[in-house]
C-alpha cells in the first residue's frame, strides 16, 4: 500500500467530516459493525473504522479526485490508508479495494497529478488475477455458492424443459468457462430414456474478465466431449467467436442462420446465461452508435439498448427455455459516488463471506480478492466501453425478459431442494428465499444472487 512518513497538510474540509455519524448516508446504505445477530462484528478502528465512515470517506475523495482538488484527495487518502490495511478485516480489505480504486481513477483520467505520480511510484498497488487450470477452476468454484446456487438451480430446471428431446443445443453465455456443464452432462448421462445428443455453443473468451482461464477453449472443448464421451453422452462442442460489447451479433446471426439451414425440428434450444449479460452496454443504442455501428439490422431505433435488442433476439430464435443467473445489484449510474455508493454496499458480501471459507494467507484467498479488487477498480477507475462490470438489478432483468416477450416459469420442487441441499455444504449464512417465480441466494439477510427461468409468451 502506500507509505506515508508524515500527514498530508490539513484540508479545512476534513475537519467537517468528523466525526463521521454526522455524513448524509445513501438510502440503501445500513449499519454493518454487526451485520447480523450471532455473527462477530468487524473490529472499529478510532472515530473512523465504522464501514459507514469509509463509505463517507471515499465518497469525499472521489469527489475531490473528479474535482481535481489533489490536497483534499492526498488528506482523505492518507485518513483511507491508515485505516484500511489489505490484511485487515473484511470491511477494512473491502475500502483498501475501493482506495485502490479511486487512485488507479486518478492515474487514468490525469487529474489530481500528484496522485497519479503516488500511483507510479506504488507498484504494488497493482493486483495481478490469476489464471486457473481447470482443476483449480472447479476447486475454486466449489469453495462458495457464489456460482454453485445458479448452476444447481439452472441444470434442474434445463432437465425438466429438455425432457423427451433427442438432441439438446446449449448456448453457455457463462463466465465460468463451462463450469457448470458436467454436472449437467452426469445428470442428462442417467435421463431413463437414455441421454440425448449434446450441442455445446460458446462464445469465445474475448475479453479478460475474472475468473480467468489457462487454456485454450478449443482445449476445453475436447476435454468436456472426452468426459462426456465417458458417460455416454454424444457432444459437439463449438466455438463462436463473439463479444458482449457488441451484444454478441456474431453469436445471434450464426444461429439464425443455422436455423435457416438446418431448421431445428426436434431440437431442445437452450440459452444459459450466467453472469454474463451484465457485460452487455446497457446504454440506448443513440449513445452507443456515437463510436459504434448498430449490429443488429432488424431494428435500428435510437431508444433501445443493446440488452433489449439482445434479448429480442433471443426470442425471435424460439428458444425452449432461457436460464438468466447474474448478481443483484446496480452499477450502471454514470455518476461515479453513485456507482461507489451501490458497489460499496453490495461488495461487503464476498470480503464478509470469504472469512468462512479461507484462511488468511493462502492463495486461493489472494486469488479470490484479487478478482474482487479487478471488479471494483473496473467500476470505479473505468468508463466508456473499458466499465464492463454493469450489473442490473433483478427486478430491472424481469422487466427487460418481459418486455422482449418471455414469460417467467417457477422452479420446480426439485429444484428447491437441490438448491437448499447445496447450501447445507457452506456457512450458516447463506439463504435461499423466493420471489414469485424466482429464486434468490442471500447472506446473512441481503440479496447476493438471481435465478430465473423463462419460456417464450
Amino acid at each position: 500500500m502506500m507509505q506515508f512518513t508524515e500527514p498530508p497538510p490539513s484540508h479545512p474540509l476534513l475537519h467537517q467530516m468528523s466525526p463521521c455519524s454526522n455524513l448524509p448516508m445513501s438510502k440503501n446504505q445500513f449499519h454493518r459493525t454487526r451485520p447480523w445477530p450471532g455473527f462477530s462484528s468487524s473490529k472499529a478502528v478510532g472515530s473512523f473504522g465504522d464501514a459507514n465512515c469509509m463509505e463517507q470517506l471515499l465518497v469525499h475523495c472521489a469527489n475531490a479526485i473528479d474535482s481535481n482538488d489533489a490536497t483534499l484527495a492526498q488528506q482523505i487518502l492518507w485518513v483511507l490508508n491508515n485505516i484500511a490495511p489489505p490484511d485487515g478485516d473484511s470491511n477494512q480489505r473491502l475500502t483498501c479495494g475501493f482506495l485502490r480504486a479511486l487512485i488507479a481513477r486518478a492515474a487514468k483520467t490525469g487529474s489530481c497529478k500528484m496522485l497519479t505520480a503516488m500511483a507510479s511510484a506504488n507498484t504494488n498497488l497493482a493486483r495481478n488475477t490469476h489464471k486457473f487450470s481447470l482443476i483449480e477452476l472447479a476447486n475454486f468454484i466449489d469453495l462458495t455458492p457464489w456460482h454453485r446456487f445458479g448452476f444447481t438451480a439452472a441444470n434442474a430446471a434445463i432437465l425438466e424443459a429438455v425432457e423427451g428431446f433427442s438432441v439438446v443445443h446449449i448456448i453457455d453465455l457463462s463466465s465460468t468457462h463451462c463450469m457448470q456443464i458436467p454436472t449437467l452432462i452426469d445428470s442428462i448421462a442417467n435421463r431413463p430414456d437414455g441421454p440425448p445428443l449434446i450441442k455445446l455453443t460458446v462464445v469465445g473468451a474475448t475479453e479478460d474478465v475474472p475468473p480467468m482461464l489457462d487454456l485454450s477453449y478449443e482445449e476445453l472443448g475436447t476435454k468436456l466431449m472426452n468426459f462426456a464421451r465417458s458417460r455416454n453422452v454424444g457432444m459437439e462442442f463449438r466455438v463462436i467467436p463473439s463479444s458482449s460489447s457488441d451484444g454478441f451479433a456474431s453469436l445471434i446471426e450464426q444461429l439464425r442462420v443455422q436455423q435457416i439451414v438446418f431448421g431445428g425440428e426436434g431440437e431442445a434450444l437452450v440459452i444459459n446465461c450466467h453472469m454474463m449479460l451484465h457485460y452487455i452496454p446497457e446504454e440506448t443504442l443513440g449513445v452507443i452508435q456515437e463510436t459504434n455501428s448498430n449490429p443488429y439490422f432488424f431494428d435500428s431505433s435510437p431508444t433501445l439498448s443493446l440488452r433489449t435488442m439482445f434479448l429480442k433476439s433471443l426470442r425471435s430464435l424460439d428458444p425452449t427455455i432461457v436460464i438468466l443467473v447474474d448478481e443483484d445489484a446496480d452499477f450502471t449510474s454514470i455518476n461515479l459516488v453513485c456507482r461507489l455508493r451501490s458497489a460499496f454496499n453490495y461488495l461487503w458480501i464476498p470480503y464478509d463471506t470469504v472469512d468462512t471459507f479461507l484462511p488468511r494467507g493462502s492463495k486461493h484467498r489472494q486469488w479470490y480478492e484479487a478478482d474482487m479488487c479487478w471488479k471494483i477498480e473496473n467500476v470505479i477507475a473505468n468508463e466508456g466501453v473499458q466499465r464492463v462490470e454493469r450489473l442490473e438489478p433483478k427486478s430491472r432483468w424481469v422487466q427487460r425478459m418481459r418486455n422482449a416477450n418471455f414469460r417467467g416459469i417457477s422452479f420446480g420442487e426439485d429444484a428447491v431442494s437441490e438448491v437448499k441441499s447445496m447450501l447445507d455444504e457452506h456457512a450458516a449464512g447463506w439463504g435461499l428465499k423466493k420471489e414469485e417465480d424466482d429464486l434468490v441466494l442471500t447472506w446473512k439477510g441481503h440479496n447476493v444472487g438471481f435465478a430465473t427461468a423463462w419460456v417464450p409468451a
